[in-house]
């Protein structure tokens, strides 16, 4: 299937590892350009050695901590021309409203809340103007289903949620895009941390990690694969009534009923 994204820009914000390096990968597979954003280069080069092994060209890469004030609008005037925004950059902890000090709370926030709104406001008002463009925000499940050891991250994705939806409703006017895609847990090896967190807790057992994911559809994480593909596709003309919506990919197990 041709997702007609061949030389399109996309710009892909935390996209040195994880979700983010996926969804690079997979533009780039459709013909698109990557730009990728971190703030470790030594994160970045490891992304373009992935690029390499996949046979890929090797993307242009912009070290950037989107967590600082201005970044934006920096990252704006270095990479002013794009046709695809995808915000993934970010990651808040865990813990409950006892647990997460003010301070770690508003640290998180900048980097994924605000980072996401912040680079919205950058670019929306080009691509607006010219009459076409796209913004996916990659945002989490906790947001849809809070729970309140997660506090800090599900208000957080709550909070974006209803950005999305806001602006993707009223963009469209002007042949704009905005959606988002809540990933429930994926593979990596920032998941699997907390997973080790949760395990030591509650199982006495780090290594235990493995056990919690027994409750997950099909009994295991979601991929960083499930995530991707579907965030180009949703992203490509072919999906071109999309906006002001946000997918779930949870497996169902939002809406499960409980076993009785």
């Amino acid at each position: 299937m041709d997702l007609q994204l061949k030389d399109k820009r996309v710009l892909v914000t935390g996209s040195s590892r994880g979700i983010g390096l996926t969804i690079a990968l997979a533009f780039a597979r459709e013909g698109a350009r990557p730009v990728l954003v971190a703030r470790e280069r030594s994160n970045l080069e490891k992304a373009e050695q992935a690029f390499a092994k996949a046979g890929l060209p090797k993307p242009e890469a912009v070290l950037m901590d989107l967590a600082q004030s201005g970044s934006a609008d920096a990252l704006k005037a270095q990479v002013p021309d794009i046709d695809i925004l995808v915000n993934n950059a970010g990651a808040i902890p865990g813990g409950s409203v006892e647990d997460v000090g003010e301070a770690r709370w508003r640290e998180a926030w900048e980097l994924k809340v605000f980072g996401y709104i912040n680079l919205t406001r950058a670019y929306l008002p080009m691509m607006q103007s010219r009459g076409h463009g796209v913004i996916c925000n990659i945002i989490g499940m906790a947001g849809a289903a809070p729970r309140a050891d997660y506090i800090c991250g599900a208000t957080g994705n709550a909070a974006l949620m209803a950005f999305t939806c806001g602006v993707g409703g009223d963009s469209m006017k002007h042949g704009v895009r905005v959606f988002g895609i809540n990933p429930s847990p994926t593979r990596s090896d920032r998941m699997q941390g907390m997973l080790e967190q949760q395990a030591a807790r509650n199982l006495g057992d780090a290594k235990r990690w493995t056990e919690l994911t027994s409750k997950f559809p099909l009994g295991r994480l979601a991929e960083p694969s499930e995530m991707a593909e579907l965030a180009v596709f949703c992203a490509s003309p072919l999906c071109s009534y999309l906006s002001g919506s946000v997918v779930n990919v949870d497996g169902g197990q939002l809406y499960a009923t409980a076993a009785k």
